[in-house]
């Protein structure tokens, strides 16, 4: 990645030493710790917890959170820049990351009470347990206002009904961000954020999905019948929940698209390499017109996408409207990294169907970033919303 001053609509991107750190921590921790038994993990489909458990001892899954709660006090920017590089290796854990980082994390730090924070927060950005983020049902995906999990008021205690699909870290989160709908009456303003631990009597997590894609993390369905959860651990205000899920996963859009963006220059890095070293007709395929046509092509999008995300982060890390910005990086990047993904199996020709040579995985990894924290054409819906604005 070039460290020259890179200028967007007046945003200065200048990598500082201390981004710089970060890109090179966390390359050697990808390339040394990620890489050995990446594809036998995918073949598996077997949760990295040893991995997870080195990306918390090294500050990876509380990189935003302030020190005071036992994270790494970083901006949005180092949060990308460490997405990309290990997202070019293994986007199974790249995705616990982003989950715990831009959802689970910041949602706390942002909108819970120092109660909360200092329960929960600060354990999950050490990275001692990692947390989920339970917003999509069987009948609410895109559509998030219809949410069919219930938690009826009680008194003290709420009580939790429902179930929840396609949960990222299903199984191996230890804290649970569950929205669910406590007046029916208010529709999306009646929707609360509840916090849920693993164990509570009545809370079953189902089979772990078998997915084309990111397939060592765990992706669950989660059951609640008759779960009592307390009062004190619902997040703001009685109806905030839905407002709180949407303002999350507008920073979480950044995350997934610097995981896109790690996907695809992961397979262009590859691709590069194979080129340089396969010989066809007595020369490098690199020196081919049409292998050179195909890589200058990804070199150029990618670098596209890298400018829009940056953009993205360094206007959350200014605490401006980044909504559109994040919509778009998402957008543009999840569509790259499908894009160079499929080209790069196409340089490698017949090796690139191979597992062995990486960029078949990359390939099925990269689609799962134009439907998760919002499918594309919700981006598209946003975008265009914003431009009303």
């Amino acid at each position: 990645m070039a460290t020259s001053t890179l200028e967007l609509s007046g945003l200065n991107f200048n990598l500082t030493e201390e981004h710089q750190a970060v890109q090179e921590a966390a390359r050697d921790f990808a390339q040394t710790e990620l890489l050995p038994g990446v594809i036998e993990r995918d073949n598996a489909a077997k949760f990295p917890a040893e991995q997870v458990r080195r990306m918390g001892e090294l500050g990876f899954l509380g990189m935003m959170v302030s020190p005071d709660y036992g994270g790494g006090g970083m901006d949005t920017v180092s949060y990308v820049i460490a997405m990309e590089e290990i997202s070019k290796v293994d986007a199974s854990c790249s995705v616990v990351m982003s989950v715990n980082n831009s959802l689970v994390c910041w949602g706390l730090e942002q909108f819970g009470n120092e109660e909360q924070k200092q329960k929960y927060l600060t354990k999950l950005a050490a990275g001692e347990v990692i947390g989920a983020f339970c917003l999509s049902e069987p009948e609410a995906g895109s559509d998030a206002t219809s949410q069919h999990t219930t938690a009826i008021d009680q008194g003290d205690y709420y009580s939790l009904n429902g179930t929840k699909n396609w949960i990222t870290n299903g199984g191996s989160a230890s804290t649970y961000l569950v929205m669910a709908q406590t007046d029916v009456a208010k529709k999306h303003r009646g929707i609360n954020c509840l916090i849920v631990e693993k164990g509570q009597d009545g809370f079953v997590v189902g089979k772990k999905e078998d997915k084309m894609g990111i397939r060592a993390s765990d992706t669950h369905s989660l059951m609640f019948t008759d779960v009592k959860v307390p009062k004190e651990n619902r997040i703001g205000d009685d109806g905030f929940g839905f407002k709180f899920a949407m303002s999350t996963l507008n920073g979480g859009r950044i995350g997934i698209a610097a995981q896109a963006l790690g996907i695809a220059s992961g397979a262009y890095e590859l691709a590069l390499k194979y080129a340089q070293e396969r010989q066809s007709f007595g020369k490098k395929i690199f020196d081919h017109q049409a292998i050179q046509f195909k890589l200058a092509e990804m070199a150029t999008k990618i670098e596209a996408a890298r400018l829009l995300v940056y953009k993205a982060a360094r206007l959350k890390d200014e605490h401006k409207d980044y909504v559109q910005a994040a919509a778009m990086a998402k957008l543009y990047a999840s569509d790259v990294a499908m894009w160079a993904t499929t080209e790069a199996v196409q340089v490698h020709g017949g090796y690139g169907y191979v597992k062995e040579y990486h960029v078949e995985r990359l390939m099925r990894d990269a689609k799962i970033t134009q439907i998760y924290e919002g499918t594309s054409e919700i981006q598209k819906l946003v975008i265009a919303r914003e431009l009303l604005k």
